[in-house]
């Protein structure tokens, strides 16, 4: 078990998502470029379970907003050091990620995110 992840969870408005979904997937890419072994993002659909706190709860979501939960998955830590140094540095994310941030139609607020990096600690995907 060598992989590393780093995983994730936000929210964005639910009329926003087509469009959070277009950059994603260009965002995606360019972490590919850097390293990532695979990139995942996926919508909230069923958030409850009786006993116990949701994402949405946690992060403060409205009616309003849908809940991403992702990961990137990376052959090592240090792979994964390396893409976290240069790919806020790619000039492709800032005309990727500027429509996301505008003050007047923001789609994501990183101060919402909850983030995390991850070592293996049971897998049994083979």
């Amino acid at each position: 078990m060598k992989n590393y992840i780093d995983g994730f969870v936000h929210p964005i408005p639910k009329i926003y998502l087509k469009e959070y979904k277009k950059v994603a997937e260009h965002v995606a890419k360019i972490w590919k470029e850097y390293g990532a072994i695979a990139y995942f993002e996926y919508v909230g659909d069923d958030l409850t379970l009786e006993g116990t706190k949701s994402f949405a709860e946690t992060i403060g979501a409205t009616k309003d907003e849908v809940i991403i939960f992702g990961w990137v998955i990376f052959p090592s830590k240090y792979v994964r050091d390396m893409a976290n140094k240069k790919v806020p540095l790619d000039p492709r994310m800032a005309e990727l990620v500027a429509p996301l941030v505008n003050p007047k139609q923001l789609i994501f607020d990183a101060s919402r995110m909850v983030y995390g990096g991850f070592k293996p600690l049971v897998d049994l995907s083979e």
